[in-house]
């Protein structure tokens, strides 16, 4: 029998790292620390650069391997052979890359009916040409997709440099995929449907778009014979108001009717739950506003997996994924019983917040530009930095820095499309407060201000003059960290 290679003490070394840049987060400062280790970069160089010249490395290692005739994974056992591993799966996903996002767009153009992949048999050679037998080769493909929608769902629709929306990409990769894509890999890629999430947010903030990432990220199958995904990820995600309908019309739209269930039942019809793919996501949103007894026959769904359609004992299997939303703050479902303790529990394997735009602008004020700059050119189909600078100019004239964005997203690109039609934008009256240096005047004239929001506003007056935590706290004498939780509070 022959025997088994091992690795050198530097190759060994080197493809732990690709090892561990494969299993990060990309959207974490891990991540980064991994490339620039592994690409022998300073930390201020770009971001294309850097991933450029990781995926050069690699290449390069795997080179030699090849130059060694040591290129597949049969000829490792145990440690170095998982390394070597991942190695190839990381040179697959990067050599696949542009080909998956260029799927990606066309299966948005074409809908709900899976495509052919043009490259299918090419990724089928590449891998097992690298000794992976046919299953593992069509779970790698199915798998790399995955990654790459997430990617691509949640780098290209989750604007913003802040902090708080760095944090929020990181968390909806986390969702998907769990903290340890490798534990995910071997454990949980066929069983997500049992982590259900909620969403937090005001109003505007753009839950839905986050749902949707999460929604059309989930991993499906791919059918070697007919060259296609087993199902498109436009059929993935599902979302369902919950505000738009009466009382009495909720559990038909949830859970569907049979014909004669009630006055108005003319027909059979299918509810949300029966349309959501195996594959794929339902967003409930505004599940803050559905009614006790509701919330127990969606607790059935989230718990067993089974519902009946209103008028009907026949039991059918939800196989999807729940996320929910609400702009309730998670103190007022508490404090409120907006949820029995059971479904809150139940629902609650992830709770992801959406940061209100007052809450970026302020962490980062170049994250208006950035949105303002994606709003024109989702609008007009290209990029036009003088109609960037129009709008902007009247946001500054017109509504000023601490303006506080009470639609959040949602009234920015409305102010966007007045502005370019009548070149002026008054801001919403009727929601926004007096200024902060105003609100804390008025507070204590009428004593009505307690010491702790007092004490907020001071900070926040002082960050908007001077920017930096670390100012304010020295002219304040308090702690750091606790000036920055009162800005951001």
């Amino acid at each position: 029998m022959k025997s088994k290679n091992r690795l050198t003490i530097d190759q060994r070394e080197f493809f732990s790292l690709v090892n561990e840049a494969v299993f990060a987060n990309p959207f974490s400062d891990r991540r980064v620390e991994i490339d620039l280790k592994i690409a022998g970069l300073f930390p201020d160089v770009s971001r294309l650069k850097r991933v450029a010249k990781t995926i050069e490395e690699v290449k390069a290692g795997i080179k030699n391997l090849e130059q060694q005739g040591k290129a597949d994974i049969n000829l490792f056992t145990g440690k170095d052979r998982s390394l070597i591993k991942n190695a190839f799966i990381f040179d697959f996903f990067y050599q696949f890359r542009n080909r998956f996002d260029q799927l990606i767009l066309d299966q948005i153009r074409s809908g709900d009916v899976s495509i052919q992949v043009p490259f299918a048999r090419e990724a089928f050679s590449f891998l097992q040409k690298r000794g992976f037998n046919s299953k593992h080769t069509r779970h790698y493909i199915a798998l790399s997709y995955q990654l790459r929608r997430a990617f691509f769902f949640i780098d290209r629709t989750i604007v913003g440099r802040s902090p708080t929306m760095k944090e929020l990409r990181l968390n909806l990769w986390n969702n998907v995929f769990t903290y340890d894509i490798d534990l995910y890999e071997r454990y949980l890629w066929n069983r997500m449907e049992d982590f259900s999430t909620l969403i937090l947010g005001e109003t505007g903030t753009g839950k839905g778009t986050a749902a949707m990432a999460i929604g059309r990220s989930g991993f499906i199958p791919f059918d070697e014979n007919k060259e296609r995904f087993v199902e498109s990820f436009t059929k993935s995600f599902v979302s369902l108001n919950l505000s738009q309908f009466p009382e009495t019309l909720i559990e038909s739209e949830l859970f569907g009717h049979k014909k004669g269930a009630f006055t108005g039942a003319m027909e059979d019809h299918k509810g949300v739950l029966s349309l959501c793919s195996p594959y794929g996501s339902i967003l409930l949103d505004e599940i803050g506003e559905v009614s006790i007894p509701v919330q127990i026959k969606l607790l059935q769904v989230l718990q067993e997996r089974v519902f009946s359609p209103v008028g009907s004992h026949q039991k059918e299997r939800f196989q999807g994924r729940v996320i929910a939303a609400t702009n309730r703050s998670i103190n007022e479902i508490r404090e409120k019983a907006i949820f029995r303790d059971d479904f809150y529990y139940r629902l609650c394997s992830d709770i992801i917040t959406v940061p209100p735009l007052r809450r970026r602008i302020r962490e980062d004020p170049s994250e208006l530009d950035d949105l303002l700059a994606r709003t024109v050119e989702r609008m007009t189909g290209k990029p036009s930095q003088e109609l960037t600078g129009i709008v902007r100019e009247v946001i500054d004239k017109k509504l000023g820095r601490e303006y506080p964005w009470p639609g959040n997203v949602r009234e920015l690109e409305q102010c966007v499309r007045r502005v370019l039609l009548k070149r002026n934008y008054e801001g919403d009256d009727k929601s926004v407060s007096p200024d902060l240096r105003s609100r804390l005047v008025e507070g204590l004239t009428s004593g009505n201000i307690d010491a702790q929001s007092l004490l907020a506003g001071y900070c926040r007056l002082l960050y908007q003059r001077h920017g930096t935590f670390e100012e304010v706290a020295r002219r304040t004498r308090l702690d750091r960290r606790t000036v920055k939780k009162y800005i951001n509070s």
